[in-house]
């Protein structure tokens, strides 16, 4: 993790930022709490008074700073050009593989953080965030989708990232090769249903529209 450089008189949106990069290494030990957050402040320099204030929503609040860390870590990553060169079905194969390599200093607090996550009470923010890195996923890898398709693709690869996930906790295998052939199984379905979903649903150009209808009775092709 790269040193985190904070300013002389930081906001607590700044305080929060910066402490859900460092947050994660002392749950390793300490747990998802408060014990962590203190040894984390005091690591970069912030009282920990003042990184309590930043984190009004306790734990689930950490966790949801330390995946923002590691959405920012991720587009640091893969600037466009990187992106540019990339077959675009490989561009998301390589963003989660990516994220999780992000994460797989912490893999432990990784672990007790989707514990947590996995409450009923905090059903609504597990999806949000879910959501939230399929979303950047997407954008990194150039989806510019407005229509049906920009929430059914941050759907469809929030389930494949998770149950990426899952698999990736308890990988054991040389070089995580069990993730890789996982996650790349569940990237061709993804692919090949992308394939079919085109084939069933016109172009935009080729739908029915009763505009255009009306205006050719009106003003027929000559």
């Amino acid at each position: 993790m790269a040193d985190i450089v904070l300013p002389p008189d930081p906001t607590l949106d700044e305080m929060r930022a910066a402490l859900g990069a460092v947050i994660p290494a002392h749950a390793i030990f300490n747990g998802w709490g408060g014990t962590a957050l203190e040894n984390a402040a005091r690591a970069i320099g912030i009282d920990p008074g003042h990184a309590r204030l930043a984190f009004p929503d306790g734990v689930t609040g950490m966790i949801d700073a330390w995946y923002a860390s590691i959405d920012t870590r991720l587009a640091t990553a893969f600037p466009p050009e990187r992106v540019a060169a990339m077959k675009f079905r490989d561009r998301i194969s390589a963003l989660v593989l990516a994220r999780l390599a992000l994460a797989r200093p912490e893999k432990q607090a990784a672990r007790s953080a989707l514990a947590i996550l996995a409450r009923p009470r905090n059903a609504a923010l597990a999806a949000r965030l879910g959501w939230r890195a399929a979303d950047v996923m997407w954008r990194l890898a150039g989806d510019t989708a407005t229509d049906l398709n920009h929430y059914t693709k941050r759907l469809t690869l929030s389930a494949v990232y998770g149950s990426t996930l899952m698999v990736w906790l308890d990988d054991e295998s040389e070089n995580e090769a069990d993730t890789r052939a996982f996650l790349a199984r569940r990237i061709e379905g993804v692919m090949r249903f992308e394939k079919f979903k085109a084939q069933i649903i016109p172009h935009p150009e080729r739908r029915f529209s009763m505009s255009r209808f009306l205006g050719r009775l009106r003003y027929p092709a000559h």
